[in-house]
């Protein structure tokens, strides 16, 4: 088949993704001039479909981006009444108070939120400021100029077949062409992980850092329910498996948020995340809280913890990257949704004084400044060795020097600790299968835990089956040749949602990729040790219909 013939559309500025970041920057540039041309491509089925997140917000980035956020109806109104820390054991927990911790940790003065709403409401301001907004469409391949900028991308193509080859009711989509190019498309994007390659942005820098978070909304008995409530754990289950948490956040409705967090560096091939999450909800302080009530929806998204040191480059001739395509996530705050939008704003600045200058296609340099040396940097520069020394030390020793760590940045401006490094990647973190023995988890009782398919219908996820299988292998004989007999196969546990599996076929094992229940997490992508597995992005409006996550 020759090259594939495509209409094509020129505007200003072509943004990727339609979450905090992209529609902050969409809304910012229409109110610096009205007369630039937006475009918002989001391969969500709606905007806030692929969204999932916590999430308490710090209103930070909308007090910058729309002051008047409150009077516009912003859908941020369960302000947080109450912050909880405990400690977990198998059978009971300690409360930390709250009083040892910098001030940056308390969650008083932010918001209990729905960020998929959150972006819903996001999306109809911009609107109303007249960017266009196009849900599912997902955008499948950059566009190259001539002298090697970014200057758009291919979004729309549909109806292939599971070969690959177009089908009767193919469409080649269309070619979104601008000066300058966002990509907003949260972590571990495929067209970042593009740009971030060929143009060697992480050069120098500390490898990025990830963990698999996953989350439930869960309708409560109303006697226990407490509006503005936040709670954190560490501790029980995970204990010395791997670094993460818990948390709970009781919005309005009579619902609560319960979500698990696992730090993607555990060494252990057998450590079962999503049963790790299953296992915590049988906790007694938690078990009481959900006893009684039912779980509505389950989602999961990998979350970017590298922090400062991990911020790779985020420019490259034409090209921006926004929010957690560079990973402004504040690991110990467990929040990024607020920097997020301020990179957006930031982006959206230097690109509208580089337009107004009559540049196209280059460097967007003032946008990497404002980030490193603004709010966003200040953010995440005086945490930047909570991660590490957790990776490094384990818990407990993280809680005391992290904390002494983060006092010393919040009073003095400095670390007696420099800046230290993350060493290895999540997937070369994974130790051989040898080295370590099963994990018996209990079966899941339907009730207050529950089976991975079962869950996954609740994520309201769905791919049309005739096309081809969006999740990569560049060496089909790998998981059986190589990660079978060396890692036991992680994928058949790392996944949340149940894609990969390891079955007999003819007498021998086989590997299977049910694509179809790809909640788009990203974390096969990140984990695999072989570093085998591309996760590239299905064509629009698949993937998860999260409610209001």
């Amino acid at each position: 088949m020759g090259e594939i013939e495509r209409e094509s559309m020129e505007v200003d500025v072509v943004i990727v993704g339609a979450g905090p970041a992209g529609l902050s920057a969409a809304i910012r540039l229409k109110q610096l001039d009205p007369d630039l041309n937006v475009v918002v491509l989001e391969k969500g089925s709606e905007v806030g479909a692929h969204i999932l997140s916590g999430a308490v917000l710090d209103p930070v980035g909308l007090d910058a981006l729309l002051p008047d956020w409150k009077e516009r109806g912003a859908p941020v109104t369960v302000e947080v009444t109450k912050d909880n820390f405990y400690i977990l054991g198998p059978a009971g927990q300690i409360r930390i108070p709250n009083w040892p911790m910098p001030p940056l940790m308390s969650n008083h003065g932010k918001y209990i939120v729905s960020m998929g709403n959150v972006c819903r409401w996001m999306a109809a301001q911009a609107e109303a400021l007249g960017v266009e907004i196009f849900p599912g469409m997902a955008c499948s391949e950059l566009v190259y100029g001539e002298n090697g900028e970014v200057k758009g991308v291919v979004a729309g193509e549909m109806g292939r077949q599971s070969d690959g080859t177009p089908g009767p009711n193919y469409e080649p989509g269309m070619a979104l062409l601008g000066k300058y190019v966002f990509l907003s498309e949260g972590v571990r994007g495929s067209l970042a992980k593009e740009v971030i390659a060929k143009y060697d942005l992480s050069k120098g820098k500390e490898p990025q850092k990830f963990g698999i978070g996953m989350k439930e909304i869960w309708e409560i008995d109303p006697d226990k329910h407490r509006p503005g409530t936040v709670t954190h754990t560490m501790g029980w289950p995970l204990g010395g498996n791997a670094g993460g948490g818990s948390f709970i956040y009781h919005l309005d409705n009579n619902q609560v948020y319960v979500g698990f967090v696992v730090h993607l560096n555990y060494a252990n091939p057998y450590l079962y995340p999503y049963m790790e999450f299953q296992r915590f909800k049988h906790h007694p302080m938690v078990a009481e809280l959900l006893r009684g009530g039912k779980r509505i929806a389950y989602g999961a998204r990998a979350i970017s913890e590298g922090g400062w040191q991990s911020m790779p480059k985020m420019v490259a001739p034409g090209v921006a990257l926004l929010g957690c395509s560079v990973g402004m996530v504040n690991v110990p705050r467990i929040k990024g949704n607020h920097n997020a939008m301020l990179s957006g704003k930031a982006a959206a600045e230097a690109a509208y004084e580089a337009i107004r200058a009559g540049r196209a296609g280059d460097e967007l340099t003032a946008y990497e400044e404002a980030v490193r040396t603004g709010p966003i940097g200040r953010d995440l520069k005086r945490v930047r060795n909570v991660k590490p020394m957790w990776s490094k030390w384990g818990m407990v020793p993280s809680l005391v020097l992290g904390g002494f760590d983060m006092w010393t940045n919040n009073l003095f401006g400095l670390s007696l600790f420099g800046t230290l490094g993350h060493g290895k990647t999540d997937a070369e973190a994974t130790e051989e299968a040898s080295k370590h023995k099963p994990i018996d988890y209990p079966k899941p009782d339907g009730t207050l835990s529950f089976d991975r398919l079962t869950n996954v219908a609740f994520s309201f996820t769905n791919h049309e089956e005739s096309q081809p299988c969006h999740l990569k292998l560049k060496d089909p004989e790998i998981p059986i040749r190589v990660n079978l007999p060396k890692y036991a196969e992680p994928a058949q546990r790392y996944c949340p949602a149940g894609v990969y599996e390891v079955v007999e076929k003819d007498g021998k094992p086989a590997f299977v990729i049910n694509f179809q229940n790809c909640v788009h997490c990203k974390t096969c992508d990140i984990k695999d040790p072989s570093q085998n597995i591309n996760w590239t992005t299905p064509q629009g409006g698949d993937g998860p219909n999260y409610p209001n996550m």
